[in-house]
């Protein structure tokens, strides 16, 4: 059986093959709590330092304050870390009533939010990231960057817009149909995920090329946008148009007379 990389491995090698074809940019990689670690951002930042991360952090997830100048200059080896401030959990119970209301665009709207940002120093990436906050009426939500120049409504803009990828892995795999490969070899696999993907890409170019705009199959309240199962459909209906069977089929050339 073939050895594949982990996923963390495998996410790392792509998003580095991606950053090549921007060089001179600073590319932003924005993911969940599962890939914002150090085993996805070690290998990024050691080969690209330009690279930054925008994730979502755990509640347990405990932070520290940057050491003061005086440790820098006293005797000794240096303080990495200042003192520590608390769990995101914690944090975000003494600093709710310090958050300030943002306007920001969501899910294709404008929403009134409260939010609190703070520069704090993040062990597992052994570095400075910038915290935002959203509180909600019981709730809330905590999200990092390392990229220490992104405002608030930035770092929650780009991290909601985020969604739209996992809309894009079910496309992949219910409407295409990545998810239900039999395949075992190697190539086999790739090679039937790379086909997906490019059935993908063209159904989002012919979206993208049709004068208008096709019926949802399926309302929902509150959207008037077309879905990918929509295009999909209309593809389908283009290429293989209803034609009466008439009941007969013609002879296969193998067939033996």
């Amino acid at each position: 059986m073939p050895i594949f990389p982990s996923k963390m491995a495998q996410a790392a090698e792509m998003i580095l093959q991606v950053s090549t074809h921007f060089s001179g940019h600073s590319p932003l990689v924005v993911c969940d709590s599962w890939f914002g670690n150090n085993g996805l951002w070690r290998p990024l930042s050691a080969a690209a330092p330009s690279i930054h991360l925008l994730s979502r952090l755990r509640s347990s997830t405990v932070l520290y304050a940057k050491p003061p100048d005086a440790a820098r200059t006293a005797k000794g080896r240096p303080r990495k870390y200042g003192d520590r401030c608390g769990s995101v959990t914690e944090l975000a119970a003494s600093l709710r009533e310090r958050a300030q209301r943002y306007t920001v665009q969501l899910y294709g709207k404008a929403r009134e939010i409260r939010a609190y940002d703070q520069v704090f120093l993040l062990k597992t990436l052994r570095c400075p990231v910038r915290v935002v906050w959203v509180f909600r009426k019981t709730q809330w939500v905590a999200f990092f960057t390392t990229d220490l120049t992104l405002s608030v409504t930035q770092i929650i803009e780009y991290y909601g817009a985020r969604w739209k990828i996992e809309a894009g892995f079910k496309e992949i795999k219910q409407e295409i149909g990545s998810a239900r490969s039999q395949n075992r070899t190697a190539d086999a696999v790739s090679n039937h995920l790379h086909f997906c993907l490019l059935a993908t890409t063209l159904t989002w170019i012919y979206a993208d090329r049709i004068k208008a705009d096709p019926k949802r199959r399926h309302l929902v309240k509150g959207r008037t946008s077309f879905a990918f199962s929509d295009v999909r459909k209309l593809i389908t209906d283009e290429a293989l148009p209803l034609r009466p069977f008439s009941g007969t089929l013609a002879p296969s050339q193998s067939t033996p007379t």
